[in-house]
């Protein structure tokens, strides 16, 4: 089981580094999956136990200069590692002004991601800072806990609103209370509600757009059927919600919501070579 990688562009590197953060906002450990094109952070707490779960994926050719991984075996070509992707971000916070990053799995005292990174210097020699990241090995037998999750037959889907926008409305709303309710219908309408015994607060947002979504047989699924106005709601945990705008470091090109009445929140953000999905669980 091998793996190094080298990252040479700095706005790539930046990027990259953008992305750690973001996902060090979200979980204090994940799971990161290598494959030969791919790097996926997962984040699987059972969403039955009311855990949030997240799946970033993004493509290595985007990022990395070099790449090179042997996984466990032949057929499965794969390495699992958790970690705490905070340790990553604070190794990456040095690389701001760097030349180069290399990232490569080791294995002195315990299996460990080394981040060297070479720094600028005034003199001929580089210097490098190094930093040893302890990971853990997951074997094999657990990988299937960490397939990508199934989109849920949801019941609207529908475009965010700019997620500045969003995220000062939801830090005011969550002063007022612990949860809040997400509704939305297919006529492009969402409203983020708060309601406990002494406060009622309301925030409308229209004209988002729904996202056009083929059906299992490559058709795109008809709205006709459906009444356009009704709101489809679920309430969830504000904290997960505001630490999902909080984090938010990549701006993304699209973003947008699927909400299962009752049952889940899905939200996904999208920037060109990189994928966040992240779900919330309703609270009954």
């Amino acid at each position: 089981m091998r793996f190094r990688a080298k990252i040479v562009d700095l706005a790539c590197l930046n990027h990259f580094s953008r992305i750690i953060n973001t996902i060090a906002k979200l979980a204090k450990t994940c799971i990161l999956r290598l494959t030969v094109c791919k790097l996926y952070f997962i984040l699987s707490d059972k969403v039955a136990n009311g855990g949030a779960s997240m799946w970033c994926e993004l493509s290595q050719g985007n990022f990395f200069d070099e790449f090179q991984m042997e996984g466990v075996a032949a057929e499965h070509n794969e390495i699992y590692l958790e970690l705490m992707p905070e340790n990553l971000s604070r190794a990456l916070k040095t690389s701001q002004s760097a030349k180069a990053v290399k990232i490569k799995l080791t294995n002195k005292h315990c299996p460990c991601l080394r981040v060297a990174v070479e720094l600028p210097s005034l003199s001929s020699s580089s210097r490098i800072v190094t930093h040893d990241i302890p990971v853990g090995v997951i074997p094999r037998r657990m990988w299937n806990d960490f397939r990508e999750p199934s989109v849920p037959d949801f019941d609207v889907s529908i475009y965010l609103p700019v997620l500045k926008t969003m995220k000062s409305v939801v830090e005011r709303m969550k002063n007022l209370s612990n949860f809040i309710v997400i509704e939305a219908n297919l006529n492009g309408e969402m409203n983020l509600k708060i309601e406990t015994d002494l406060v009622s607060v309301t925030t409308h947002f229209k004209d988002l757009g729904n996202p056009p979504w083929a059906s299992e047989d490559g058709c795109q699924s008809s709205a006709q059927d459906r009444d356009l106005e009704s709101m489809a709601e679920a309430c969830i945990d504000i904290k997960k919600l505001q630490q999902l705008l909080a984090g938010q470091q990549v701006n993304p090109t699209k973003a947008l919501c699927n909400i299962v009445r009752k049952r889940i929140v899905h939200f996904i953000l999208l920037h060109e070579e990189v994928s966040l999905q992240y779900f919330i669980p309703a609270i009954a």
